[in-house]
């Protein structure tokens, strides 16, 4: 059977080219450092300057738990300053993307205050709240391009991560849920804050947000949630990847700055935005990948054929 798109082509060829070449295996351990060794995230490499973070806990359908939240941050804020990185891809290991919080592991932070005081009760969960938040802030506020591929359930938490990564694609059978209000409180951690600057329907927003209702992959591709929606879990990690190379490629002063600027531009009004990019580019315009790009383009080559140092 010869493959039916391109998309699976390029997937059996990254494949073939993995099991020929032995040093591209290698290389997609390398990030299996200490640097990244965490209970609930698998990090590893894949060739041109990617790293794969996958939520690694499928026989809990990687609920998120206690360490979830932490490794996260400290995953991010180590992944934002490793200059072999270029481009991130997550993904869920197992069978689904994330059943969202773990309430079992999580029920006493919130349930079982350690004082008697409200006031002092209500500072601790509000700094408790706030950390929480963290953990997918700081996937926005690395300036790293991350791309997301779900496949099956992204409930509750899940929904609250993939609305900070840049790029979200899912499967067919994929299907999203802002759970919260089923078990008694607001979504807290980023979905209702950005949201509605993704789907840009405060309507729609509002009804998932109130209902707890299930979206499934098309009306996500209809309202802008998701890009991309593929048959299956390889296609869409072929997909990923193939991205995420070709982002790669590209000069790491222009996309991270391009990140900094879109995720500044979301915030801010236009004038301010425009500010700020003459600010930014009074500086980066005198990168020596501007000279590069310009040269590359003048002989008709591709981004792909110049060579960008580490950022």
């Amino acid at each position: 059977m010869f493959p039916t798109s391109v998309t699976a082509l390029k997937g059996l060829l990254r494949k073939d080219l993995l099991r020929a070449v032995p040093g591209l295996r290698t290389m997609a351990s390398e990030a299996e450092t200490s640097k990244y060794q965490y209970e609930t995230l698998k990090v590893t490499t894949e060739p041109n300057h990617i790293f794969h973070v996958e939520l690694n806990r499928p026989n809990k359908r990687n609920a998120m738990n206690k360490s979830f939240w932490r490794e996260m941050v400290l995953c991010f804020q180590a992944i934002a300053k490793d200059t072999d990185c270029r481009v991130v891809v997550i993904s869920g290991a197992g069978k689904m993307f994330t059943s969202g919080i773990d309430l079992l592991d999580l029920g006493s932070d919130f349930l079982q205050p350690q004082e008697d005081d409200p006031a002092r009760i209500a500072w601790n969960l509000r700094k408790k709240i706030s950390e929480y938040q963290e953990t997918f802030s700081v996937i926005e506020k690395c300036s790293k391009p991350v791309i997301v591929a779900v496949h099956n359930a992204c409930i509750g938490g899940g929904v609250d991560l993939i609305s900070a990564c840049d790029i979200r694609f899912c499967t067919q059978d994929a299907w999203f849920q802002v759970k919260e209000v089923d078990v008694g409180l607001a979504a807290d951690v980023g979905t209702l804050q950005r949201l509605p600057k993704i789907i840009r329907s405060q309507s729609l927003v509002n009804e998932l947000a109130f209902t707890a209702r299930k979206m499934m992959s098309d009306e996500a591709k209809r309202c802008g949630l998701v890009s991309r929606v593929f048959p299956d879990k390889e296609s869409l990690l072929s997909a990923a990847f193939d991205l995420a190379s070709d982002i790669a490629s590209k000069s790491p002063v222009a996309v991270q700055g391009t990140k900094v600027n879109l995720v500044y531009s979301r915030d801010h009004s236009v004038q301010e935005s425009l500010d700020f990019m003459a600010c930014w580019n009074m500086s980066m315009l005198q990168s020596q990948d501007v000279l590069k790009s310009a040269q590359a383009a003048m002989e008709k080559k591709q981004p792909k054929d110049v060579t960008f140092s580490k950022l």
